[in-house]
């Protein structure tokens, strides 16, 4: 089927004389995950993964992905003509080095302009013009071979109360336009659907788990258009648009926009994130700004509003997970079990909770072996049945109108080896220092991760990803421009200063390839401690209860703060969830937040 797919492909190729072709895993809007409709690369490679880029010419099919699909991809894309460069590997050329390889003089590169954001079309570009080469970028090639391709989302749209918000758009609009003064803007065009979302306080469903909307937005100092697809727009949504001055244009209207601004407008955009197509549209004699928008900033910090509520959130989502792990621990071995009726229970108990909406992503529910892929999806021909041994990891969470939840935990199912022990204590001392840091103001991420990765370094072992994301509020379960990594990774936008009201997960972990994974993941709000003649002070508040499996722990390994930092943290658990749970429940729960 690959092999056939990759044949039409390079048939339009040659038609078009495009010597090499690159279809990146994105949408119109940069998005992180996206809808089935975009599903490009999957389509061409067979690999499902949510971040990789394919690269093709007509002699060669090539896959890049980072360290989280190492092992998924390998599995994926064997027995396909599909190579797998493992990104940031020593040895494996970037993306940019093969292209330019790869490239003929005076040839053809071809993309289509919409799902590439304008800084990598730019390179593109000027790699194009090394070679005295062209570009295609108005045509989707992979369109005009997938015949039963998914049809653009359409899911209704719904509005979110300042009750839950914190604060009304007008409020929002306002604090952006004074950002726009800042720089002079006349015209801000904002394309990320996170952003536009929490601007105009109204979520959709047009990305699985992401309650976002296809949209793009133009603001000025006098008007703020919407482009969308129109019908979706209810009267009452057309109500609330009006009462903040907000019109309506249709979807692809934005191309028509575009052109039309002014000659000697300033024009501010981020050209990571606005489509490579948008950007050229521009008249060449626009000024534009290129800077980070400025809602990323004002929505990653939450307000208390929503801090609030997102401690709340996570009681709910806590009472949910702990049930199920209450349920894991004492029916192993009982019942049936496999990943895929796990996760079903687990979802079942977050439906329960009062204000769910969706879960916040894919369940990952990983046995054994499975969990060393660090985003491992169960189906049913890969679904394992759980046995009262080894380790379980579930990474899972839930939207709430509270807001958005992130929670992994990885619990031993039944007899552990000492190595497998020694392995998840030291996950656990990981997650419990950077959880208790203090630190002064002006740390980014990249100054703390060493906290958490330390006791698996002093190991002689790492894991392949950050240690942490920002979370969104009922938006993207990861959020800019927070982050916790041990490097600064440009395309990754996550080594902001830490403000506080920020939210950032905290996840180290462990993966054996071909034996297990352990990944305990906690979500820490960020705030202000004493402020003295050394500056401000910060500090985490840690929002997630659900209990560390001591059944994998080995207290002789932990120093005695260690020791309290986890009694510490179990008591709250326990203080917090307690309430909520049956009697039966609360019994197992003593047990398993006792102090050791």
């Amino acid at each position: 089927m690959i092999q056939e797919r990759l044949g039409a492909l390079r048939s339009e190729m040659r038609e078009r004389k495009i010597d090499l072709y690159v279809i990146p895993t994105s949408d119109f809007h940069e998005s992180e995950y996206v809808g089935d409709h975009f599903k490009a690369r999957k389509f061409i490679t067979g690999f499902t993964g949510s971040a990789g880029t394919a690269i093709i010419t007509q002699t060669e099919a090539g896959l890049w992905t980072d360290g989280r699909y190492f092992v998924q991809a390998e599995q994926q894309l064997a027995g396909t003509p599909v190579t797998l460069y493992r990104m940031g590997v020593e040895g494996v050329p970037a993306e940019e080095d093969f292209i330019r390889e790869k490239l003929p003089e005076h040839g053809c590169l071809g993309f289509d302009g919409r799902v590439v954001n304008a800084k990598l079309g730019e390179k593109f570009r000027r790699i194009a013009e090394q070679k005295s080469a062209t570009l295609h970028v108005d045509e989707d090639l992979a369109g005009l071979i997938w015949e039963d391709r998914p049809a653009l989302p359409k899911e209704p749209l719904f509005l979110l109360e300042e009750c839950y918000s914190g604060r009304n758009t007008a409020d929002k609009l306002s604090c952006l336009r004074e950002e726009m003064k800042k720089e002079e803007a006349g015209v801000h065009i904002l394309t990320s659907l996170y952003d536009i979302a929490w601007l105009l306080n109204i979520r959709g469903g047009d990305i699985d788990h992401v309650p976002v909307v296809l949209s793009y937005l133009a603001v000025t100092d006098a008007e703020c258009i919407w482009f969308l697809q129109e019908e979706l727009v209810t009267e009452q949504i057309r109500s609330y648009l009006d009462k903040y001055g907000i019109t309506v244009r249709p979807y692809e209207a934005i191309y028509g926009y575009v052109p039309s601004i002014p000659a000697d407008t300033c024009v501010l955009l981020d050209r990571s994130v606005v489509n490579y197509r948008i950007a050229c549209s521009l008249h060449p004699d626009c000024k534009i700004v290129d800077k980070k928008n400025p809602t990323e900033l004002m929505k990653a910090v939450k307000n208390p509003v929503e801090v609030d509520n997102t401690r709340l959130a996570h009681v709910r989502d806590g009472v949910a997970f702990t049930k199920f792990m209450y349920w894991l621990k004492t029916q192993i071995g009982r019942i049936p079990m496999t990943e895929i009726s796990a996760s079903d229970y687990l979802r079942e108990r977050r439906q329960e909770q009062e204000h769910f909406l969706d879960i916040s992503f894919d369940t990952i529910c990983a046995y054994g072996p499975n969990a060393a892929m660090m985003h491992y999806a169960a189906t049913p021909e890969s679904d394992a049945e759980l046995k009262p041994e080894g380790f379980l990891l579930v990474d899972s969470g839930g939207h709430y109108y509270e807001g958005t939840t992130d929670i992994t935990r990885t619990m031993a199912l039944g007899p552990l080896t000492d190595e497998m022990r020694r392995h998840f204590t030291a996950v656990c001392r990981s997650n419990l220092a950077l959880a208790n840091a203090k630190f002064l103001y002006g740390c980014r991420g990249v100054s703390l991760d060493i906290l958490a990765r330390g006791p698996l370094w002093d190991m002689g072992i790492d894991y392949r990803c950050g240690t942490g994301h920002g979370v969104g509020y009922l938006l993207n379960v990861h959020e800019g421009p927070n982050g916790f990594r041990w490097k600064i990774v440009p395309e990754r936008q996550d080594s902001g200063v830490l403000e506080e009201g920020m939210i950032t997960t905290d996840e180290p972990g462990v993966y054996l390839e071909g034996k297990y994974g352990i990944r305990l993941e906690n979500e820490l709000v960020c705030r202000k401690a004493e402020k003295n003649e050394y500056g401000q002070f910060m500090v985490f508040e840690n929002i997630t209860y659900a209990p560390i499996d001591l059944d994998a722990i080995l207290p002789e390994e932990m120093t005695g703060r260690e020791r309290k930092m986890l009694n510490d943290y179990h008591k709250m658990v326990y203080d917090t969830l307690s309430p909520h749970m049956t009697e039966e429940e609360n019994e197992w729960l003593r047990h398993y937040t006792r102090a050791i």
